[in-house]
């Protein structure tokens, strides 16, 4: 029997790729994510040594910045993107985005490349980009589901944690050995890598306009909020995920930790970035495998719990070795919350109103981190980063466990 199941089990890891739209989006996001985290590799490493070349800076505001000037047109677009994510063709409109982001990575590599750049230019290009990222998401996260059988959904959203995760290993371990020798490269490379994409979303043969538009009133930007707001089960997995981005950002101030604490080349920082990836992947992999586990929502709070203890293990880590460990551990908590939370919100919000409630969802899981990177800027000068680290992961903790205890829908959810 037990070999009857795993057999059975098996051939479903895979189920999502057979279906030739999805594995179109799929294959082109697995190359455009390696290049993506080959750019936060030389944006922060880029931003580091423009901010020790300034007498008297302080490198960690700098860093923290790049989380602000990220937030600003999340907090200013989200739910338009949203909204219009449930009004066009979300394959043409990923088409427009993508091209956005190519192009803005290759003023970056020709800036960079002929030493154009500084601090508030590379900040400003940085809002623009992030724009076109804020439009993307949710035209993205609304496609998928039109992509594969409802039955199938788990397992895709398990297979794009698995792609994000593999470049999230390859893109910031090429992109610390890159920056060794070319930042402008790595926005070169991150360039082609966006092509990629739009190369697959022309292939598709689906219409994937909304199934069912409807007139634009008053009020139809707000739709989405409103509609989280009157689901218990989504809201919580939001404000879950928000604390505990928050509180545990640490990835804004790696190049600092590596340098001033650890005190380990480029290289090993190429690794630091990827090691959450590394952790993250084997958690995509093991749910894609298994499928979803019974009691999602107490599965969910206690991998929360577990990624702020492995961010104080990463915090007070006194050498590369447990600091990496820490940070793979992160990965794969994080992973499992993911997978979950978005089963969750696709299972339980309409076709209508993916878009709208996907941008709701951006303004806390993209809010919490880039904020979360101001924070952790300030609190790294206040305190140094290691304290600020440690002591973020433990207030994690803590609001994962008053969270679960406050809100008996979420601990209890089974589906």
């Amino acid at each position: 029997m037990a070999s009857d199941s795993t057999t059975s089990r098996q051939p479903s890891a895979l189920v999502a790729l057979r279906h030739r739209d999805y594995r179109l989006l799929w294959s082109g996001q697995l190359i455009s994510i390696a290049g993506s985290q080959m750019h936060t590799v030389a944006l922060h490493v880029q931003v580091y040594r423009l901010a020790e070349a300034i007498p008297g800076a302080n490198s960690a505001i700098f860093l923290g910045l790049i989380g602000f000037f990220q937030f600003i047109p999340l907090i200013l677009l989200a739910l338009r993107a949203g909204l219009l994510a449930d009004r066009v063709d979300r394959r043409r409109l990923m088409i427009v985005t993508q091209s956005i982001l190519m192009g803005l990575s290759l003023v970056l590599a020709v800036l960079s490349w002929f030493e154009l750049i500084n601090l508030w230019l590379l900040y400003g290009i940085m809002i623009i980009f992030f724009s076109a990222k804020t439009f993307d998401l949710p035209a993205r996260q609304a496609l998928i589901p039109r992509l594969v059988p409802r039955e199938v959904l788990p397992t895709a959203l398990s297979l794009n944690m698995i792609a994000w995760q593999i470049g999230n290993i390859a893109g910031p371990a090429l992109g610390g050995w890159f920056v060794t020798h070319s930042i402008a490269l790595v926005y070169l490379l991150d360039a082609l890598s966006y092509g990629a994409v739009v190369l697959g979303l022309w292939q598709m043969r689906g219409n994937y306009a909304p199934t069912e538009v409807k007139p634009v009133v008053k009020g139809s930007l707000w739709e989405g909020l409103r509609f989280v707001s009157r689901t218990p089960i989504i809201w919580s997995t939001m404000v879950l995920d928000f604390v505990a981005t928050f509180c545990g950002a640490a990835t804004t101030l790696l190049p600092l930790f590596a340098d001033q604490v650890l005190k380990v080349d480029e290289k090993a920082l190429g690794l630091m970035y990827a090691a959450p990836a590394t952790g993250a992947l084997i958690a995509a992999l093991a749910m894609s495998w298994f499928g979803n586990p019974r009691r999602q929502g107490m599965v969910v709070v206690v991998s929360v719990v577990l990624y702020g203890l492995a961010t104080m293990v990463f915090g007070l880590a006194p050498s590369l070795p447990i600091a990496l460990l820490g940070l793979a551990g992160t990965g794969a908590a994080d992973t499992v919350s993911a997978v979950l939370r978005g089963t969750i919100r696709q299972l339980n919000t309409p076709d209508e109103l993916r878009g709208r409630a996907t941008s709701a969802n951006m303004l806390f899981f993209q809010g919490g981190p880039l904020l979360g990177e101001v924070e952790a800027g300030i609190a790294a000068t206040l305190f140094g980063a290691p304290a600020a680290i440690a002591f973020g992961g433990a207030i994690c903790v803590t609001a994962a466990i008053i969270i679960a205890l406050r809100i008996p829908s979420l601990r209890l959810y089974d589906r």
